[in-house]
């Protein structure tokens, strides 16, 4: 009977998180699907999501989900960011406030979730691992972080046209 009642409760628990990550996410559409490649490994999956798909990144809520199929330490996700922002980040933007998205990376195992979401009204950027909610930041120019993906010098370039077309 314990079980059986524990059972129902995590089912019900997991179809309320789904209503709530859905009816959250509503305004915005799944435009494509990548492999996440890393020295020709591949080490997980990334989905885009937008308002609309023929619109530009930066002008609209976007977000990014990154499944991962292979453990990856925090330490280099920090280190990668914090390349690729360098690389591809005017210097009139803060990378401090940028720096403060990549504090908040931690390491990931296989089957994790990373999602990054940017809120174009409020000019709010969260970042969550499985389902939980990593950091929130408000800038104006917070979506810049993006461009570890999508700038001229990208992290990827095959990724970023594979997510953007």
């Amino acid at each position: 009977m314990d079980f059986a009642f524990q059972k129902y409760t995590l089912i019900l628990t997991g179809m309320i998180l789904q209503c709530c990550v859905s009816s959250n996410a509503a305004t915005l559409k799944q435009c494509s699907s990548a492999p996440l490649m890393v020295s020709k490994n591949n080490v997980g999956h990334v989905n885009y999501f937008a308002e609309s798909c023929q619109k530009a990144w930066d002008n609209q809520s976007i977000q990014l989900d990154f499944s991962y199929e292979r453990d990856i330490p925090g330490w280099a996700f920090k280190q990668a960011a914090t390349y690729f922002l360098k690389k591809n980040v005017a210097d009139n933007i803060s990378l401090n406030t940028l720096n403060k998205i990549t504090e908040w990376y931690q390491p990931v195992r296989k089957g994790d979730l990373y999602r990054l979401n940017y809120q174009h009204s409020s000019k709010k950027m969260t970042l969550s691992l499985n389902n939980k909610v990593l950091g929130q930041i408000s800038d104006p120019q917070i979506n810049q972080y993006f461009k570890i993906w999508f700038g001229h010098a990208p992290f990827n370039a095959k990724l970023r046209q594979q997510l953007l077309n």
